[in-house]
This record gives C-alpha cells, structure tokens and sequence, in this order.
C-alpha cells in the first residue's frame, strides 16, 4: 500500500471549515493544530491522562482486535482517526500493519446494490493501492470505522448471511458485518468511532469513552488558534470563566465555534459574552452577517429554522430530508444551507439530508423563532411544555432573549422580535418563579437562578427573589454551572442571610472559587456533613477575610488538621462570631492554629464549638493559652467528648480567674473530668476575676465526693454560676443533699439544675421539695428524670410547685416511676403555679384514666406551654382527645 498516497489523499481537503461544523480535520492535522482529546480514565486518573490516540494505540499493541470509540458528535473522534492514519502513513505508529483501509460511513449511505470487498475497498482507496490487494494476511489488516452508527442498513451479523470471500458480491451491509464478525478477513483489526453507547451491541474488544478537552487542553487549542499570546489568555480565561461549567466545552468543535467567535470580537474591540445566551447571539448575527442577506430575507431563514429545530425537537428526527426542508420554508435557502446546518449528500440528490450541527443551536434557533414569529397564537407555558424533556436549554435562551440588550444585535439583522411574546416570557418566569421559590426543590429553584443568570438583569433579580423567597434552603451537591448561576444571583442582591450547603459531599476547588464572591456576602455559611478540598478551603478562606461571615458551620465536613490549618488565614482576618468545628476529625495539632485564630489582633469569635474531636489534654491546654489573652473575646466553648481528663483542668481553671478571660459558657459533658478534675475547677468559680455562668458536666464520670467541693463554690459570694449540669453522674444522695445546703444560700445565682440520672433518692427529692418553697432558692429549671423515685418521691416537687414562693418554669421527672395515682397532685400545682411553662412526664406508666384531667388541666392554664407525655401507658382510645390540646405532646 502506497503510504505516500494514503497521506495525501487523507489530507486532501474535503468541503470547508464552518464556524458551526468546525474547522476541517485536514488542516487541523496538516497546520499542527492538533491537540489530542482524553479518555474519560482522564477524570480518575491523576497523572499522565490518556489522550484518545494513546488509548487506541495501547489497545491495539495488546491485540484487541477491535476498539471502540464511544461520544459524541464534535469531542474529536473523526479527527483522531485521521491523525492515526497519518501517523501511520508517517511510519510513527502501527508499522505492524501494512494496510489501513478508512471508511466514513455517512458517505456509504449512497452504496446501493451488491459488490466485493475487493471492489469496495478500491472504490475508496485508489490511487494508494495496488493489484492484487494484500488481504492474504489479515492480521496486518486495520480498518478505520468513522460514523458507524450513522449507517442506515442494520449491520447486526445475525440478520445476515455472512461471507468469507473478499471477492465475494454482498450488500455493503453484509461485507461490514462479515468483517465485524469475523467471518471475513479473520484475524484482521478494527477501530470503531460511534456516538452512542449500546447503539451497536454487537461489537467486541474493548470501549474508549472519549471526554475531549478539559482545561489544559483548551488552553492548549486557544495558544495554536491565536497567534498572539495576550489574545489567547484574554479568550482563554474568559472562557473558562463564563461556559467551562457546561459540558458541550469540552467539544474540540465548540472550541473552535468560540475561538471564532471571541477572536471577530476581540478584533474589532467588542466586549466578550457573559452566558451562554449572549455567544450564541454573537454566532447566529456573524451567520446572519456573513450571508449577507436583507432584514426580511434573515427573517425568513431563522423562521424557516425554527420550523425545522421544532419538528426535530418534537419528533426526535435527527435530521430532515429535503421535501421536508421544503416544507418548512428553507426551498430558497438550500444554497446556503451549509453555514447554518450540516448537509450530508449533493444538494441536487434528492437523498440529500440536513441536521443542526448541536442540540444548542437547534434549541437557540427554536427560542429565537419563537420570539420573532408574529402570527403564532401559541403562548410561552404551552410552548414549553410541549418540548419538555427534548429541550434542556430552550428556557434559558428565552430568558437571554427577553432582554432587550441581549437581543438588540439580532434585531439590527432581523428586525424587532415580538413584544407580546416577550411581555408573555417575562409574565410567566414571574409567576413560576414566585411559586418554585417558595417551595422547596432544591433543583427547581437552580433553574430559576440559571434563567435569571442568563437574563443579565440585577433588576430582575432584586424583584424575583422577594423576602417570602426560601432561599435558605439546602443547595448542597451544586454542578458547578449551578455554582456559577447561585454566585451571580447572591452577587446581585448584595447579601445574603444564609447560604446553605449543607451535605455538599465534594466541594472542589473550582466550585468554591466560583462561590468566593457568593460567601463572602453571606452571613452564615453552613458546609456541614459536607468534604471540602484544600483548594475549596483556600477559597472558603479568602471569601472569609474579605467577607461579612459572622457564623461559619463546618460540623462533619471531615475537615483534618491539614485543611484546617488552610483555612486560618481567613479565620484570622474576619467577622466571624460562630465557629461550629463539631466532629471535624481535628487533633492537638491543631490547637496550636486555634491559639493563633483566637490571638489575633482582628479576633471576633464569641463561640467555639470543638466537640468530638481528638483534642486531648495536651491540645485542649494549648487552648486554654489563648484565654489568657487580651484578644481573645471567646465567650462560649463546647468541647465536648474530646477526650479531656482530670489532667487539664488545673490549667483550664488557672486560665479561667486570669483576669482576661470572657468565658460564659462551657460545656465539659462526656469527658473524664472525675472529681479531682471538679475540684479544681471549683477553685475558679470563687475567684472574683472568673464570670463562668454556665457549666455542663453531663457524664463526666463524677460522685458525690465533688458535692463537698461545688458546695463550697456556689456558697461563694463570688460564684456567678446560673446554670449546671451534672445529669448522669453518680452523685447519689449524700452528694445531693450538699449540693441543696448551697441551693439554699440567699443569693445563691443557680436558676438551672440538671440532675438526672443521678441516683438520687425519696429523702434528696423532698430536701429539693423544701429548697423550692424556701423563698431563697432562685431556681427556674430543675431537670430530676431518670432517677426512680415514684409516686412518692415526686409528690415533694408537685407541693413545691404549688406554693406561692417556687418559682419554676421548667420541671423534668421522665422515667421516675409516676402513675395515675400523682395526676391529681399534679394537676393542683398545675392550677395552683404562676409561673410554669414547661412539664416533662415522657417514659413513665400514666395510663388513659389520667388523660381528661391532664387535657383540661392544660387547657385551663394560662401560663403553661407545652407537657410531654410520650411513651406512656396510653392506648389508641385517648389519642383525639389528646390531640384536643395542641400543647400536648404525646
């Protein structure tokens, strides 16, 4: 086979470079423009991606006999087929074979009637070969299959009789499947390029997704397409900035359509599109502008390509005949049919076909139509409606349309579009988006944020999204073209209450940096249960610094000491007052960075919430540094089961009575602490420069032996502590009994006291009875569950509550054992109190005997709020009379 031959005659031009059909494969390879597309393995592997000729070269050397290349139209697998073939010819690649036979199938289509494998392959290879053909040895045979799936005879071998013979006269249907099969030329190798997966279920060997260009490869194509370096960074970035996040930009032919596109408006010092809406008007006025038409004659071309973008769209034809063409109005149009459309046979065949070169621009040509048409009776909704589920973009190029400096350029080409069309779009994105904004649907309310990105309208955003517009929502796991339409949308309304997104599960480095500007008008940002990159926490850093974030909520967003100590700098420099690090997976090691965050000199965090995270002693009293500082303004810290012990507590103590610390409010509840561990931080609670006026020891592995140290505190005149916690821990009942002694203390500042499940006895609960009538005890919420007392031991609190001098509001006895027998005690201090608001009677044995007295009781009172009476002894029977009173909980 004649090498030479083969080279020049692939690189032989056929047709023209299109701005819409691309630019020819021929003088792509020939000006060395080529730029090889990846492989989808390009998306999961990190180094040295696949390009599509390196993965068919590989397959090919593992002999497989037959590769696929699956994607589609326009991601470069037409052109990769030809530069395999010049390689070859250039003896760089696959000298193994001796013959490389290439078929476009598309042109095959004409091929009626019966012929050889011999005469078929000399129809389409002379001069390159010679006679005989050197088919004796199959196995240095490679076919090139282009646009397979494009053929229109059914190429299945089983519905053929298959043949064997080169020489052998069959359909050229029957040849291909014979080849494919196996049954002709055995052993002889093929490479396939099809547009979809599945169309072709026959076929072997193996699959290569084709994914085209991404980033680098872009920036590759855009350095050989601008000969000046500034104009190709210019483009470039502006690109990657306004359509990298739609997936057709990873189409080598995009490329080259925006590359056209951007250099025409470059050249004549006109501004680049913002959407997608704006490019494509720039492409339909320079069509327009080339085919150098009359207004009225433009006019009736794109209605003419309406009817036809219509008829594809409703009926899912690919492409249209020429008695259809005719059909819509194109008659007049045909010769210049090939700007606009792609034509397959010779316009003077009737076998001649037409298609539109993307979905996109079928879809822009249908919304343009549609908005000049001035005799369709047909309104925005049934149009719409009508193509939904075949027109994934029409409604955004409505959006586009409708404003009128987006399509002043098409008006100067086309005259005016129709008013009361646009009037119509205008009135029915209104109404539906005050409906979707209002609901829930994360997914309906990203469409309304892309129509309003596509409309360029701060306007329009301003009167859209309206105080009764929920978008508060969650708006985690966002494609980053949904980053893109919810970034401009926030920058628009200038603030944003709380941007939610919240189970984001990859948060990449890309989609925060298009979300920066978003973030930093938030002022609350919640990223939890999400996993944010390094490079999105660079960004959430940087939006944090320069932004007006006083909350920020990363619980369970798997952070680590690494993308922690990333996010700092912004931690730093901020207005940030809330910072939620619940379950972050942080360490010691980063304590040393939440000294610094806590130390800086533009410190405004207020409440710091480190729970179950590994901090240990050794980081939390690296911590405890920072409250020793004059700029440290933390006034709330929960840390809770970060496996503290008794250790650190002397330090966490001496930290806070150092004069410096603001400390409020501490949460301490499932770690060690142990009593050594109280008695330590009793010592602060009495010194006059410590203003602890919260402290939660929940589970913190106690007994009673604490009592003696708490009770000294709270009877310091200098104790400011109003509420603790110490429910589940073993107090019992002489540690109790001190801890009332204190209660009773005029001026003694405990109003909230958890003691649950704190084995506490009958003599404990009628010394609390007494401490509440006492007229000294300041106590408004006492939390006594969990310690099984009945009956009896209760009724001490129910006479409490029912004297004059108890001041409770809130009284929890779940799980101590009550029965129907205290209803009647209970529902007198419920009549008799003026201040309580609030009863907890869940988990105990009240049957449906006690249910009428408790429904009027309830709904009798005017102070009380809410009683909770779940997980009691009643049965179905009672449950509408329950349900009679809506401050019942059961």
């Amino acid at each position: 086979m004649d090498k030479a031959a083969v080279l020049t005659h692939i690189l032989k031009s056929k047709g023209v470079s299109s701005l819409l059909g691309g630019e020819l494969s021929s003088s792509v390879i020939s000006s060395n423009k080529y730029i090889p597309p990846l492989t989808a393995e390009a998306q999961v592997t990190d180094d040295d991606l696949p390009s599509l000729n390196q993965a068919i070269l590989s397959a090919l050397s593992a002999e497989i006999k037959t590769v696929t290349l699956v994607g589609p139209e326009g991601l470069g697998k037409s052109t990769a087929l030809q530069k395999l073939i010049v390689d070859w010819a250039k003896a760089e690649h696959l000298q193994n074979f001796s013959c490389v036979f290439h078929f476009r199938f598309r042109e095959l289509n004409s091929l009626d009637g019966a012929l050889s494998l011999e005469t078929l392959i000399h129809h389409h290879h002379v001069p390159s070969l010679s006679k005989p053909l050197p088919l004796q040895k199959p196995e240095e045979v490679l076919f090139v299959f282009d646009d397979l799936d494009e053929y229109k005879h059914n190429l299945d071998p089983s519905v053929h009789t298959l043949c064997s013979d080169p020489s052998q006269a069959a359909s050229v249907s029957c040849l291909v499947a014979s080849l494919l099969h196996g049954s002709l030329l055995k052993g002889a190798a093929f490479v396939v390029a099809i547009k979809q997966t599945g169309c072709l279920k026959f076929l072997g060997g193996t699959q290569v997704e084709v994914l085209g260009f991404l980033k680098a490869q872009r920036e590759a194509y855009f350095n050989r397409f601008f000969t000046d370096p500034a104009a190709a960074n210019k483009a470039l970035m502006h690109m990657e900035r306004t359509l990298s996040f739609y997936d057709i930009c990873t189409s080598p032919r995009f490329c080259w359509t925006v590359c056209s596109i951007y250099k025409s408006l470059i050249d004549s010092g006109e501004k680049l599109p913002e959407t997608l809406s704006q490019l494509f008007v720039e492409i339909l006025a320079l069509l327009l502008r080339t085919y150098s038409r009359n207004e009225a004659c433009n006019r009736e071309l794109v209605l003419a390509l309406g009817r036809m973008a219509s008829h594809c769209s409703l009926d899912q034809h690919l492409s249209c005949t020429k008695a259809q063409m005719a059909s819509f109005g194109f008659q007049q149009f045909l010769t210049s049919a090939d700007a606009f459309l792609r034509v397959d046979g010779e316009l003077e065949s009737d076998t001649c076909v037409f298609s539109f070169h993307s979905q996109l621009m079928q879809e822009f040509v249908l919304a343009v139509s549609f908005l000049l048409d001035r005799v369709t009776q047909e309104g925005v909704e049934e149009m719409l409606e009508k193509h939904k589920g075949s027109a994934k973009f029409l409604d955004l190029f409505l959006s586009g349309l409708s404003e009128p400096v987006q399509h002043r350029p098409l008006e100067t080409l086309l005259g005016k579009f129709n008013s009361d069309q646009i009037k119509d779009f205008k009135c029915w994105f209104k109404s539906s988006s005050e409906a979707t904004l209002q609901g829930y649907w994360k997914d309906k309310h990203h469409r309304c944020f892309h129509l309003l990105h596509q409309a360029q309208n701060e306007s329009l955003v301003k009167e859209i999204i309206t105080s009764s517009a929920r978008i508060g929502i969650s708006y985690g796991d966002l494609s980053l073209q949904d980053c893109v339409a919810l970034n401009y949308v926030v920058t628009c309304l200038g603030e944003m209450e709380s941007l939610n997104l919240y189970l984001t599960r990859n948060l990449t480095g890309e989609q925060a940096e298009v979300l920066a500007p978003a973030m930093s008008l938030s002022h609350k940002i919640i990223l939890s249960d999400s996993c944010l990159s390094a490079e999105a926490a660079s960004h959430l850093a940087s939006a944090l610094s320069r932004g007006l974030t006083q909350e920020l909520d990363l619980h369970n967003s798997r952070l680590g000491d690494k993308k922690f100590k990333i996010l700092c700098p912004g931690l730093k420099d901020c207005k940030l007052h809330n910072l939620n690090l619940l379950v972050c997976r942080l360490t010691e090691a980063s304590c040393e960075d939440l000294v610094s965050v806590l130390t800086s000199d533009n410190s405004q965090l207020c409440l710091l919430q480190l729970s179950f995270n590994q901090i240990g002693n050794q980081g939390f009293m690296k911590l405890c540094k920072a409250l020793h500082s004059p700029h440290c303004k933390l006034q709330e810290l929960l840390i809770q089961g970060c496996d503290l012990t008794t250790a650190s507590m002397e330090v966490f103590s001496a930290a806070l009575c150092s004069g410096q610390s603001q400390l409020r409010k501490v949460n301490l509840t499932r770690n060690e602490i142990g009593d050594r561990g109280v008695e330590a931080l009793c010592k602060s609670l009495q010194h006059p420069l410590c203003k602890l006026q919260n402290l939660k020891l929940f589970s913190s592995e106690l007994t009673g032996a604490c009592c003696s140290h708490l009770k000294e505190a709270l009877m310091s005149e200098h104790c400011s502590l109003s509420v603790l916690d110490l429910s589940v821990n073993d107090l019992g009942q002489e540690g109790a009994l001190l801890l009332c002694q204190a209660l009773r203390r005029p001026g003694c500042p405990i109003e909230k006291l958890g003691l649950s499940r704190c084995e506490l006895t009958l003599p404990v609960f009628k010394e609390l009875g007494s401490l509440l009538k006492s007229g000294t005890c300041q106590l408004k919420s006492l939390l006594a569950g969990l310690n099984h007392v009945g009956d009896k031991g209760v009724k001490h609190l129910w006479d409490a509550v029912a004297h004059p001098a108890c001041l409770l509001e809130e009284l929890d006895v779940e799980m101590t054992g009550l029965t129907d027998a205290c209803v009647e005690d209970l529902c007198a201090a419920i009549r008799a109190s003026s201040t309580l608001q609030k009863l907890e009677l869940s988990n105990n044995s009240l049957t449906n005997a006690s249910v009428p007295a408790l429904v009027q009781v309830m709904q009798n009172s005017l102070n009380m709020l809410e009683m909770n009476l779940k997980y009691n002894d009643f049965s179905e029977d009672v449950f509408n009379m329950l349900c009679e009173c809506d401050k019942i909980r059961y």
